[in-house]
This record gives structure tokens, sequence and C-alpha cells, in this order.
């Protein structure tokens, strides 16, 4: 007697084809209101940004302008400021200071 051998049927599995996800509507960033609030400035830092209250983020482009406009950016080493003598008073009298220190001497002049 012969065994009847049965054939498997054989079923091809089809690839799922990867459903396209949608795209989240990216929202522009709101600034941090303390950072918009206009702070009041030292007679030291007056000097160089000028007398009105500023939010701190337009003090910080107004010395750039200043650092860039009278080329106090160190040559060699572009993290180095160094100070003329109104940047001195602002800067607690050091002569170089890097970029990171500039932002905490400069706090010390808003209220």
């Amino acid at each position: 007697m012969a065994k009847k051998v049965a054939k498997k049927k054989v079923v091809k599995k089809v690839a799922k084809k990867p459903v396209a996800k949608k795209k989240a509507v990216k929202s522009k960033r709101k600034p941090n209101p303390a950072f918009m609030k206009p702070m009041k400035i030292s007679e030291a830092l007056a000097k160089i940004v000028g007398g009105k209250p500023l939010p701190r983020t337009e003090v910080t482009k107004k010395l750039w302008q200043y650092i860039k406009k009278n080329k106090l950016q160190d040559t060699v080493n572009k993290r180095n400021i160094n100070a003329d003598e109104n940047l001195k008073a602002v800067f607690g009298g050091k002569k170089t200071v890097t970029m990171f220190e500039m932002t905490k001497l400069v706090n010390k002049h808003l209220s």
C-alpha cells in the first residue's frame, strides 16, 4: 500500500506597503517672554548699546554689532573677545573674555 502524500498549498505572502504617515505641521517657536522683557541697562553698558530699556536678545545683538564693527573678536581664537575701554567697564576690567563668559558678565549690567 502506497501512502498518499498530500501536497501543501504554498501561499505567497504579500508584503504590506508602509502606510504614509501624515507630517505634523510645525508651529513657529514662540519666544520666551522672559527674554523679551525690556531690561534696564547700566551706564557702562549704555555706552555700547544705548540707554533705552531693551530685551536681553537685543542687548546681545547690539553687543555683537559693536564687537564686529570695532574688530574686537580675536583673530586666532574666534571664541575670545578683546575688550576696548568701553567693554572693559562691562567685563569687570578683563582684557580678554570668552563668548560664554561675556553673557554672564553682561547680565550683571541688566536689571
